[in-house]
């Protein structure tokens, strides 16, 4: 469990308790989302962040993982609808050690989590020290003999 030691206070316990702190301290707010719904849907996708993504090992339960977010991201940019948030940036983190292993048509049958996951790790300061994960957009081969 993450600890964030501050210098007035007492240290601040959890990941989602840690990153909306450190949020707030650089006056990005717009992060946590600007409506009520919006900050709902964002610490909703915090929690299963934690939750689900966090608590999940097995290959059934990265299955699951990628085939929810599948679903949600069929008919949106971001976690949150149509703006960039601290969901995304934390559930980018999170994913990345599965999306880099999977396999080219693992990534394709994910479409919308692929398509999300290589916006999010071009967003400007995002991506820091991880790896580039590749997305291969056209076919080097075809079926035809």
């Amino acid at each position: 469990v993450p600890v964030l030691q501050t210098n007035n206070g007492p240290g601040l316990t959890g990941l989602m308790t840690i990153a909306a702190h450190l949020v707030r301290q650089a006056r990005k707010d717009q992060l946590l989302g600007s409506t009520a719904e919006e900050k709902a849907v964002v610490q909703q996708w915090l929690e299963y962040r934690v939750t689900r993504v966090n608590g999940g090992s097995s290959k059934e339960d990265t299955r699951t993982i990628l085939k929810d977010l599948n679903m949600h991201l069929e008919d949106k940019v971001y976690l949150a609808g149509n703006i960039f948030t601290l969901a995304d940036i934390l559930m980018y983190y999170g994913l990345h050690h599965i999306m880099v292993d999977l396999t080219v048509q693992e990534k394709e049958k994910y479409l919308n989590v692929s398509r999300w996951f290589n916006h999010i790790q071009h967003y400007p300061g995002v991506r820091q020290h991880l790896s580039d994960v590749v997305f291969i957009k056209n076919r080097l081969y075809t079926n035809a003999h």
